[in-house]
């Protein structure tokens, strides 16, 4: 699996980016309340921290050291357990009724040896039963076959009060599924100048009918496959899929 950990390098930025709660809600409704729910790629916990504050059991994992030092600092709640491990070659010492991987974090795995180690792994950390949650994004001609050049994409304000420009160039290799990415970002400084800095990540895109023997070929049931964390149904015009599995 191709390096993609450069755009993770400044955990207190990923917090300003991605500040949302918006897939709690559905996640919440296969929580276990009396066991350990399992929070992979879970990054500075932005969503195992709020759990953890409702009373959950949580594990996160991540194979990034930065960002689970960022998710340490963020709370002492004794009710989480940081582990840093790879997640296709998952070493738990427990079993779990639910695990989730949100933030379309399996995009991650770029190849079907990828693929196949993390779904076989979550598998066996799994309950009889238990559920399985996670998204990715639809691979709708809009989102693929985007020019090949720079295209604004978002302003925000970063954790130290600087307004930042983000742009992206996307490259789509049709054959392995992968989309490169160059992040450019552009900081404007108190002073007025600017600082550009530039990131790479790829990002694999699977088909519905693809993903769904990919989960039956593991050993699940796709219970809900829904087009955005609402639970809406998913249709053509998709920008995301959640996928709700269950193990067999």
């Amino acid at each position: 699996m191709e390096d993609n950990s450069r755009e993770y390098n400044i955990p207190e930025l990923y917090d300003v980016e991605n500040d949302s709660l918006h897939d709690l809600a559905l996640l919440e409704e296969y929580a276990d309340s009396n066991g350990l729910n399992i929070d992979l790629a879970c990054g500075t916990g932005r969503v195992t921290i709020p759990f953890a504050e409702k009373g959950y059991r949580m594990i996160g994992v991540d194979n990034h050291e930065g960002m689970l030092t960022r998710a340490e600092k963020k709370t002492k709640n004794s009710m989480i357990s940081w582990i840093k491990q790879d997640l296709k070659k998952l070493k738990l010492d427990v079993t779990s009724q639910f695990i989730y991987m949100v933030g379309n974090s399996f995009q991650h795995f770029l190849t079907n040896e990828d693929q196949d180690q993390l779904l076989q792994s979550v598998h066996a950390h799994l309950n009889a039963k238990g559920v399985f949650i996670f998204d990715t994004r639809f691979p709708s001609k809009e989102e693929l076959l985007q020019p090949e050049t720079e295209e604004y994409w978002r302003s925000f304000t970063d954790h130290l009060g600087r307004k930042v420009d983000v742009s992206t160039i996307a490259v789509y290799q049709a054959v392995t599924q992968v989309q490169s990415y160059v992040t450019i970002r552009r900081f404007q400084e108190s002073d007025g100048s600017i600082l550009k800095t530039e990131s790479k990540i790829s990002l694999r895109y699977v088909y519905p009918a693809e993903m769904d023997r990919l989960l039956a070929s593991h050993g699940f049931s796709v219970v809900h496959r829904y087009q955005d964390w609402r639970k809406t149904a998913l249709t053509k015009d998709a920008t995301n899929m959640v996928y709700v599995c269950r193990k067999r």
